[in-house]
């Protein structure tokens, strides 16, 4: 069986590609899928293997799960990154794998690393080689499967989420390094435990980057006679300042600003900074922060507090004005104001209503007496008859008046709130809804 580590020559090899497990219990994490009694567990642990996709973000265990199935299900293991390969590689694989099982009757596990690069004509090819059995196929992508993969291939192969590892999971694999590599017992070191947990929590939820880490540590360490002391100071030269997961266009991009806009509609002040600064901390464009503000202020607020439109256009105008340092801030005030605002998707629903009403259907004629009538000819037709002149009515008002087609004449789009400014709104309108009621003079006979 073919190995899926990396090619290196054993004393040359990266920590993380030295500790990378073999075989189900060396692995590390992932206890919601591989439990001790859970049915992935005593599949792999049978050899029972499906074709499945591993979908979860670098560094927590996808292609060494690949590997771990299979080791437990004794398979040929032929592995392509869809960063390099094409159709010409896939036909390739298929190849090998039938000749592999005619050969040595030994089943070949295809594992594709990035698949969601492969384009539809690309995943199309493997179709019907999972179908027949030609190879058991593994699929690892940090991107949400939904979208990246095609529905063929989902229909075909399971879909596990891996989760980032948790700090007590990266704290598990330092010590295993530390107990069990073979290179590192040849060193004395002197690590404490506060120093293993920085080590974790600079891993932000990432095995390798951990272990990378730690390998680093290890080679910039104190040499005081035989011992190998990774100090405070050591660890300030080698952990990296912090830096905000973020993958724009990614899973992760479109996960913290749905975070960020519902805290915004959900009245958080506080979860609408810490995800706002999440995003400003990973290198999102501030700007998109600014148009997201801008849909809050028309989507969730509208007229419970017109306000919030203003204030999000001026924190746009800040940050062109001013630059980044003082134009983040507007940013963070008006995310804060709009957050603690009075909410109202009144305006939101309305608008959409009425474009699929136009959507679904007729044309219907404008009514006559809203009609435009510059030339005698259109008044001849009877454009603009009867047209009341609101400010020459009582209170500037036509009571009993309709605006809208005669056969949709009594429709309500816009239903205000009691929230905000929108409860005096929807007092207003209320009023005129009942002068309309007591009005003598009607627009049609049937009102």
């Amino acid at each position: 069986m073919s190995n899926l580590s990396f090619s290196f020559a054993p004393e040359i090899r990266p920590l993380a590609a030295r500790m990378r497990p073999t075989n189900l219990s060396q692995y590390i994490g992932q206890k919601h899928l591989l439990s001790e009694g859970s049915p992935l567990y005593n599949a792999i642990l049978a050899g029972r293997c499906h074709s499945l996709i591993l979908w979860g973000p670098p560094g927590v265990g996808k292609t060494t799960l690949a590997e771990v199935i299979a080791y437990h299900a004794d398979a040929n293991v032929i592995r392509l990154s869809a960063v390099t390969s094409g159709v010409k590689e896939i036909r390739e694989s298929v190849a090998s794998a039938k000749d592999h099982l005619a050969m040595q009757g030994q089943r070949t596990l295809l594992f594709i690393d990035e698949v969601h690069r492969f384009n539809k004509s690309q995943q199309d090819a493997f179709l019907p080689h999972i179908e027949d059995g030609t190879f058991i196929f593994i699929g690892a992508t940090t991107e949400n499967p939904s979208f990246s993969l095609n529905n063929a291939i989902l229909s075909r192969a399971r879909v596990y989420q891996l989760k980032a590892l948790e700090q007590q999971d990266l704290i598990q694999a330092i010590h295993s390094a530390l107990n069990s590599d073979e290179q590192l017992q040849q060193k004395y070191i002197e690590i404490d435990n506060a120093a293993i947990e920085k080590l974790a929590l600079a891993g932000d939820g990432d095995a390798r980057r951990t272990l990378n880490l730690l390998e680093q540590a290890i080679d910039m360490a104190d040499q005081q006679n035989d011992k190998l002391i990774v100090s405070e100071y050591v660890l300030a030269n080698v952990l990296p300042a912090h830096i905000a997961k973020y993958d724009k266009g990614g899973d992760l991009f479109y996960d913290l600003i749905s975070a960020f806009h519902k805290s915004v509609r959900g009245s958080s002040p506080d979860g609408a900074l810490y995800w706002l600064c999440r995003i400003l901390a990973g290198g999102g464009d501030p700007l998109y922060i600014g148009r997201r503000l801008l849909a809050i202020a028309t989507e969730d607020i509208g007229n419970a507090d017109p306000r919030a439109m203003q204030v999000a256009l001026n924190a746009w105008d800040i940050y062109h004005r001013v630059g980044p340092t003082e134009g983040e801030r507007a940013l963070a005030q008006a995310a804060i104001y709009l957050a603690s605002a009075p909410k109202s998707n009144a305006v939101y629903t309305a608008f959409k209503q009425a474009k699929q009403d136009i959507a679904n259907e007729p044309s219907f004629e404008v009514p006559h007496h809203l009609r435009n009538a510059p030339t005698n000819l259109m008044k001849d037709l009877g454009y603009g008859a009867e047209y009341r002149y609101a400010h020459d009515e009582p209170g500037a008002y036509a009571a009993g008046e309709k605006y809208l087609p005669e056969e949709i004449a009594n429709r309500k789009y816009y239903q205000p709130t009691e929230r905000g400014l929108e409860q005096k709104i929807k007092a207003k309108l209320d009023y005129l809804t009942e002068q309309d009621n007591l009005a003598t003079r009607k627009r049609y006979d049937r009102d």
